[in-house]
């Protein structure tokens, strides 16, 4: 296995997707709508009835295992309640690539929006920073997030992410404006936080 598949900080239990998470996800899918749909793609936020999630979360494990890209979903310790979710996706410049063929690596997150403010997406960010800095080939890690979703980009910036850049996207919708997206870069050398996520989870037996 290319990354730990459990992941335990002092507040979060990081663990891949099983298919019979469904049950527990859907209604925070569905409780969480406003506040994931500006900025999370449907095929992952968008809820659906329990057997096409199940499928949907057996696929982000297939992926898991078969390392195209590294999608844990954040429990409570007692792993009893889901907050939220936090991945790592290999990438080239332009798009998301297999493991072999990336440079760089992307973090993506996201929180129920009862337990956004506390601090608990920077906690699994630094711990997937750690992980991140254990991959071969890779010499960048970016976060990229829509500009106007200030608490997202307050994230890389709280664990020393430089903002490299923002670029102009097109909308989902042809009606809409373009998007400015925010690309924060963590170069592989600067271990200032990679130092920070280390002392504060641990990898568990798997």
């Amino acid at each position: 296995m290319i990354v730990p598949e459990r992941v335990c900080t002092s507040r979060l239990l990081l663990r891949p997707w099983r298919a019979e998470d469904a049950p527990s996800l859907l209604p925070v899918l569905e409780s969480n709508q406003p506040h994931l749909t500006p900025w999370i793609p449907p095929r992952v936020s968008e809820p659906v009835a329990a057997p096409l999630l199940a499928r949907r979360l057996a696929a982000f494990g297939a992926d898991f295992a078969a390392a195209r890209e590294w999608r844990y979903g954040l429990f409570t310790p007692a792993e009893d309640e889901v907050i939220g979710e936090v991945g790592l996706y290999p990438r080239n410049a332009e798009r998301r690539v297999p493991h072999s063929e990336a440079d760089r690596v992307e973090i993506g997150y996201w929180l129920r929006s009862d337990l956004t403010g506390r601090g608990l997406a920077t906690e699994a960010v630094q711990a997937v920073l750690a992980i991140a800095h254990t991959l071969r080939g890779i010499t960048l890690i970016e976060i990229r997030c829509d500009a106007r979703n200030t608490p997202s980009a307050a994230v890389p910036r709280r664990l020393g992410f430089k903002l490299a850049e923002t670029l102009e996207e097109r909308s989902g919708t042809p009606e809409a404006p373009p998007i400015a997206l925010q690309v924060w870069t963590y170069n592989h050398g600067h271990h200032q936080a990679d130092d920070h996520a280390l002392h504060d989870h641990r990898t568990l037996p798997e």
